[in-house]
């Protein structure tokens, strides 16, 4: 189960909190790590909205000190199936960066996690990215991470001081069931987050978008109860 410090005590990290099964496992690890956790949320108009409503239930599940839902309408640029009217594949991962790729969307939110955690007196941000099981994007990859580490150095005031920013990416070297296996281990329900791009009218996943197959997958290799009600259930 999850343990943290004393209040006092604990540092204060910012994890961003999509209501995803990966910002799930990448909060409950936060916390066990002994942070104590601001929890940001994107409400960017995304099509899977009802990933807002997972991240409020995880947040208390988690236990954070503070979860802000920061809207930021990312429909009025478009350019992914996630924030305008473009079909969601449904015919499986390929090699190519996926239309449902947000452009330079972990960039635009790891920049408004260092915000809050520049305000807040912190040095860490939590990020769920997974360079393994995932849909080709490339603000998943270590490079960005690194490079997201120097560019925080020299555009805040933490590192004109002479300190510097932690990115902590746990999961970017996991495959899907180990983050599945992560989440038991950590006492999380699985059931809790949010993974399909394109939820049916119903409410449950559509089972097919890269996202779902990714996720199940990830469940079947590992054994593990999913939690997920899928459309083909």
């Amino acid at each position: 189960m999850l343990q943290s410090q004393s209040a006092h005590q604990a540092p204060l990290a910012v994890v961003l909190l999509s209501g995803g099964l990966d910002s799930m496992v990448c909060a409950g690890l936060a916390k066990e790590q002994g942070f104590r956790v601001l929890a940001l949320t994107i409400d960017y108009n995304q099509r899977h909205r009802v990933e807002l409503d997972a991240a409020k239930v995880i947040a208390g599940r988690i236990g954070v000190e503070r979860h802000v839902i920061l809207p930021l309408d990312l429909r009025q640029f478009g350019g992914s199936a996630l924030t305008s009217d473009i079909a969601v594949p449904k015919d499986g991962v390929g090699d190519d960066i996926p239309v449902t790729y947000v452009p330079a969307r972990n960039l635009v939110f790891l920049s408004l996690a260092l915000a809050w955690a520049e305000a807040a007196g912190s040095n860490d941000l939590f990020i769920g990215v997974n360079a393994l099981d995932y849909s080709g994007y490339p603000d998943c990859r270590p490079e960005f991470v690194k490079g997201f580490e120097g560019l925080a150095r020299v555009a805040t005031r933490i590192g004109n001081d002479g300190g510097t920013v932690k990115v902590h990416a746990p999961l970017q070297h996991l495959k899907k069931s180990e983050i599945a296996q992560e989440a038991a281990r950590l006492g999380l329900e699985p059931g809790q987050s949010w993974s399909c791009y394109d939820p049916l009218p119903d409410g449950r996943a559509c089972g097919t978008c890269d996202s779902c197959r990714l996720r199940r997958a990830g469940f079947e290799e590992a054994g593990l109860h999913d939690g997920t009600r899928y459309g083909e259930d």
